[in-house]
């Protein structure tokens, strides 16, 4: 397998026009003495809204690493793929995350369950682990629940793996298994037996990303009990600790926190842990860079504002259709919504900061920030209108990207 670092962020570009500036914030970071590897994301669903190809993500990659020097690795993640979109990522990618939320609850062969129930009866119990709270209890009803519950997912999740090592390699690629878009938060001690699963389909992931508690909505913080999430985030990295001596999964294996981004208010505490456990981490971000090529419109003057008010006015008037595909990542309560008469009347710099995920700024909405989260394709729909504008304030948008990384994101997460 090809190492993954212990820290990794994966940030999105869906235009590919701010890899450099993504870039420099990584720069900042290591300046400030901690390394944390970019991982450049894209999924097929986000290409096949803007209509472009996935080696268009590492041709972006390659030209930011190679203009900024940058000596360090990097990784270019196909997100979310399936068996019947794999194929086009295969060249130009080094990171796949193999989304298998949609076989959870799917019954596996029943003779596979009763094997897999048999062979691992030291699960049940209760499992005291270094720095848990309390001990994980398993019981024998729980073991087969579990293995009937995700037991398809993994076995699924290992024909993938296969696939791609197969026409790739299985040395040139890193493998993270993801679960999290899906409607139950995983327990710690379905973690365990979900990993145990994995390590039998000899998956050798490096990432694992689960469903947390709480809501991991699009481009805004957390919402949800922070005690529950912290007991939570330190029990599954007991749990990894945990199967990574017992179950043979690699060493580097560590959580994968997706939609991460914006998610102040969990970034001390994922931070506490990392230095508490001496864990790793990767955090998974994607539209925030979009919003900030919006602000950076919106602070450029008249005509990027221009374009910034002709996008929100087409997703005001489309805002099913637009949010369908994040139903379960977003919440919108439409009567928060500015009418259009309204962002009308704004300024530039007022449209920024009701934009910009700055919580303590009065004129920030949060309702805005995520409808305009996933109307991205409505600006792939003005082609170079667009782009063009990306390209003529290319020097403002780049100062909003890489500010809102370092300051916002690496920063409280790995400095504190």
């Amino acid at each position: 397998m090809l190492p993954l670092e212990r820290f990794s962020f994966g940030v999105g570009d869906r235009f590919a026009h701010q890899a450099a500036a993504q870039l420099r914030a990584f720069q900042l970071l290591a300046a400030d003495g901690v390394e944390v590897t970019p991982v450049w994301n894209k999924s097929n669903r986000e290409h096949t809204f803007i209509g472009s190809q996935p080696q268009s993500v590492r041709e972006a990659a390659l030209q930011a690493v190679q203009q900024l020097g940058w000596n360090k690795p990097w990784r270019v993640d196909a997100d979310h793929i399936r068996l019947e979109t794999v194929d086009r990522f295969l060249e130009p990618s080094d990171f796949f995350t193999i989304d298998v939320a949609d076989s959870i609850g799917q019954a596996a062969p029943a003779h596979d369950v009763e094997a897999f129930v048999k062979r691992h009866q030291s699960l049940v119990g209760e499992l005291n682990l270094p720095g848990i709270a309390a001990p994980l209890v398993i019981r024998p009803a729980d073991l087969q629940a579990t293995a009937q519950k995700y037991l398809a997912a993994v076995q699924q999740a290992g024909e993938i793996y296969r696939y791609i090592a197969a026409r790739k390699g299985a040395a040139r690629f890193i493998t993270e298994v993801s679960m999290d878009e899906t409607d139950a938060p995983q327990t710690p001690p379905e973690l365990l037996i979900i990993l145990v699963a994995l390590a039998d389909a000899e998956i050798p992931l490096q990432t694992i990303a689960p469903k947390f508690t709480g809501r991991f909505n699009k481009g805004v913080d957390y919402v949800g009990d922070l005690a529950q999430f912290t007991q939570e985030f330190y029990d599954d990295l007991a749990v990894i600790d945990y199967v990574v001596k017992q179950y043979g999964l690699p060493s580097s294996l560590k959580l994968s926190v997706h939609s991460g981004s914006d998610k102040f208010s969990l970034y001390p505490i994922i931070h506490r842990a990392l230095i508490e456990r001496q864990a790793g981490v990767h955090v998974k971000t994607a539209g925030t860079t979009w919003l900030e090529e919006l602000i950076g419109l919106c602070e450029a003057g008249p005509d990027g504002m221009a374009l910034a008010r002709d996008i929100y006015a087409y997703a005001l008037e489309h805002v099913d259709d637009l949010c369908a595909p994040y139903a379960s990542v977003i919440d919108i309560d439409r009567r928060q919504l500015p009418s259009l008469r309204e962002v009308e009347s704004w300024s530039g710099p007022h449209f920024a900061a009701a934009l910009r995920h700055v919580p303590t700024n009065p004129a920030f909405n949060a309702h805005l920030r995520q409808l305009l989260h996933v109307s991205f394709k409505v600006a792939a729909a003005a082609g170079t209108r667009y782009t063009d504008m990306l390209k003529t304030h290319a020097d403002v948008i780049a100062a909003e990207v890489t500010e809102n990384i370092y300051m916002r994101h690496l920063r409280p997460l790995f400095l504190g």
